[in-house]
């Protein structure tokens, strides 16, 4: 099987309802983004910080994975398809996705402030500032804030590395190192664009653009692909 690599961000979670903080210049659920998704916001404000993953993890609760997510599913049958996801969110696992790389943490997840290799699985659970790791540290979301370093970049890309095709759905290719990624594929590798917005492809590969909202295009990539197989 050819090995399909996806990159998705923000626009493919966008069709079932969560919200970012670039639909709204600089905002994210009417919070300032640097105030809850940064080391420094966390040091002013913890509650606030806290409060606000937890109304995300009570957003995502009642979210559903929409036909993007379905579709990527669809094509482990024909590809060995890996997503490496900007997403916090666990709509690809939930959809059914076996291969799923998420660069920027996981909202269900939270991790020891003091000992980052202790992590906690919480689902959609709310966690206050008493709450504590084993070893008596705060916990605070396993989500990458700005400023902070990506862990999941060097096995994204040794991934992205071995790709056969490469797809991009939703996002705006301007967040780093995620963007970079698609400069991994391999030079014969064709590369798909899936977005309804104008995007600045790379102009040094030939890439394909889908100019469709996630739901309709992963569906129109489905198309190709399996015309080409």
């Amino acid at each position: 099987m050819k090995k399909l690599v996806v990159l998705t961000g923000s626009g493919i979670s966008a069709e079932s309802g969560l919200k970012t903080f670039r639909e709204t210049g600089g905002l994210w659920e009417n919070y300032d983004v640097m105030e809850v998704a940064s080391y420094d916001g966390w040091i002013r404000n913890q509650d606030l910080v806290l409060e606000f993953y937890n109304e995300r993890r009570a957003q995502l609760e009642k979210a559903v994975p929409n036909a993007a997510h379905t579709g990527l599913v669809e094509l482990e049958e024909f590809f060995d398809v890996y997503i490496i996801t900007q997403n916090v969110d666990d709509l690809h696992e939930r959809a059914g996705s076996r291969n799923v790389l998420h660069l920027h943490g996981e909202l269900t997840k939270v991790r020891s402030t003091g000992n980052e290799s202790l992590v906690y699985d919480i689902g959609y659970k709310s966690i206050t500032n008493l709450d504590k790791c084993e070893e008596g540290y705060q916990l605070r979301p396993n989500i990458v804030w700005f400023g902070e370093p990506v862990p999941a970049i060097e096995e994204a890309i040794r991934i992205a590395s071995k790709a056969d095709i490469f797809a991009v759905i939703g996002t705006s290719l301007v967040v780093y190192p995620a963007a970079g990624l698609v400069d991994y594929a391999p030079g014969n590798c064709p590369v798909y664009l899936v977005d309804p917005n104008d995007i600045n492809a790379p102009v040094y590969r030939n890439v394909k653009i889908i100019k469709e909202r996630a739901s309709v295009g992963v569906g129109l990539l489905k198309e190709i692909l399996l015309k080409q197989k």
